[in-house]
Parts: C-alpha cells; sequence; structure tokens
C-alpha cells in the first residue's frame, strides 16, 4: 500500500477538524474525498501532503512516516496540486516544470542534467503541452494553467499524486478534458490518485473509490455504488436524491433539501 492513515486528527488549532481517520489506498487507484462543505476534505488533504501536522495519528507513505522523512524524499513520491497556484511572472512552460526536479538536486546544482531534462520534457508531453512550453504560465488560460501545474507535480515522478479541487473554476470542457488525462495517468502510468472533488457525479464517474466525509469524520468507504445511495446524500448533504445509471456509471439527481 503506497499510502496509509492511522487514526489520523488533525487542523488548524489545538481543535482538530479531522478526526480518527484510518485509511489506505492500493497502487494505482483513484480515492476521491467528498462531502458537504466544511466537511474537512482539503484539510485531510493538506495533512496528507504535510502542509498541516497531525495532532495524532500517523500518514505512512510506502510504510514509512511521511513526517518523519526529509521534505525532499517524501516530495520525490508524493505531489500535490493545491486548490489555487502563485501563477510566477515571466516563468515560461518549460521553466514552471522545471522546477518539479528540485527533490532530485543537490542544492549547488542549478542546471537541469540529462535525466531531469528527460522528466520535464515527459511531464509536458503527458499534458499535451508540447505546443505551449515556452509560453509564458501568467498567458496561459485556465484549463492550459491547470494542465502546466500538473505537469510540474508530474515532474516529480510522484507515486501518489494529491489534487484539491482541480475541477474548480474551469468550464465543463475543461473540466472533462482534466479528468480524462487524469484517467490516461492513472490507468497507464498506474499512477494512484487522491482528489478533492464538490462534483459528485464527476467523482462516481472518475474514482475507482469515495471517501465520503461528515464534520470532520470518514462516514463511509468504499465503491461509488455503495457510498451514493440516497439515505447517505440525505444524511451528509441534507439533501433528496435520486441515483441514475447512465452510459457513463452511477450519478446523483438532486431533488430538494430534506
Amino acid at each position: 500500500m503506497p499510502l496509509e492513515l492511522q487514526n489520523l486528527t488533525g487542523g488548524y488549532t489545538l481543535s482538530p477538524i479531522i478526526h480518527d481517520i484510518n485509511l489506505s489506498l492500493q497502487t494505482g487507484e483513484w480515492l476521491s474525498l467528498v462531502g458537504a462543505n466544511g466537511s474537512g476534505k482539503s484539510t485531510l488533504l493538506k495533512l496528507i501532503s504535510r502542509v498541516l501536522a497531525p495532532q495524532q495519528g500517523v500518514i505512512l507513505l510506502d510504510g514509512k512516516a511521511i513526517h518523519s522523512q526529509p521534505a525532499n524524499l517524501v516530495a520525490q513520491r508524493l505531489a500535490l496540486l493545491p486548490q489555487q497556484q502563485t501563477v510566477p511572472v515571466g516563468l515560461t512552460v518549460s521553466q514552471l516544470v522545471s522546477l518539479g526536479r528540485t527533490p532530485y538536486q543537490p542544492w549547488w546544482q542549478w542546471e537541469l542534467s540529462a535525466k531531469d531534462r528527460q522528466e520535464v520534457e515527459s511531464a509536458i508531453d503527458k499534458t499535451q503541452l508540447e505546443d505551449f512550453k515556452d509560453r509564458l504560465v501568467e498567458e496561459l488560460s485556465g484549463g492550459e494553467r491547470q494542465r502546466a501545474f500538473l505537469a510540474l507535480a508530474l515532474a516529480q515522478e510522484p507515486k501518489v499524486l494529491l489534487l484539491d479541487e482541480p475541477t474548480t473554476y474551469l468550464d465543463i470542457n475543461y473540466q472533462l478534458q482534466l479528468l480524462e488525462l487524469l484517467k490516461n495517468l492513472n490507468q497507464k502510468q498506474n499512477l494512484t490518485i487522491v482528489t478533492v472533488l464538490h462534483e459528485l457525479n464527476l467523482a462516481a464517474r472518475y474514482s475507482s473509490r469515495m471517501a465520503l466525509l461528515k464534520q470532520g469524520h470518514l462516514w463511509e468507504v468504499g465503491t461509488p455504488e455503495t457510498v451514493l445511495t440516497s439515505n447517505n446524500i440525505a444524511q451528509v448533504f441534507g439533501v433528496e436524491s435520486v441515483i441514475i445509471h447512465t452510459p457513463v456509471g452511477l450519478q446523483v439527481c438532486a431533488i430538494s433539501p430534506v
């Protein structure tokens, strides 16, 4: 198991937001964290990515506690695409993606090695940015910019990729483009993916498993068919719903507040 959470509790102050989470992922799995606003989805992702330190419990990456390892070693196996990125002024796509090689470079090394250049080119190719690599990041559209930061994460050669609401601010076309790209990486590269998604139907369509959170507690974990029941949606989201089976899988039709 590349990633395992044991009795994980934590948050931003002494009062925890996440409570006693036990969860494990298999290699090549796509897990989506879903729940109502304030349920702790993004906080849990920040704990997993070392942005926050746990108050209790441990996060194991390949069997080793991530908070007891050097940051550069963790970054060689786990990468985060945050919800909001700081767009660097004057940096090209290639230069941005090159920053993903930082965990592999000693502090005195400024130039990319042949291996580094190969991985940068590979990340640009995987995200279909060959025609944009010499463009300034600030000049890209929202969807292109999201792919550029995804390429930055992929240049780290991670085994586990964490994404916090990657489809936010994207129209439906760019949402599907990005999720299809992630699906391809998940299936062909055997990349383990953890996403925070607000849109239940997109989470159901692309995830192999879903973790449903309520008030910082793990309500249920399982396949979309197991997690997305009318009862669970009523209990967690306070919404009456109908579950529909479609050509792209299970989908949720919200009817009214409970």
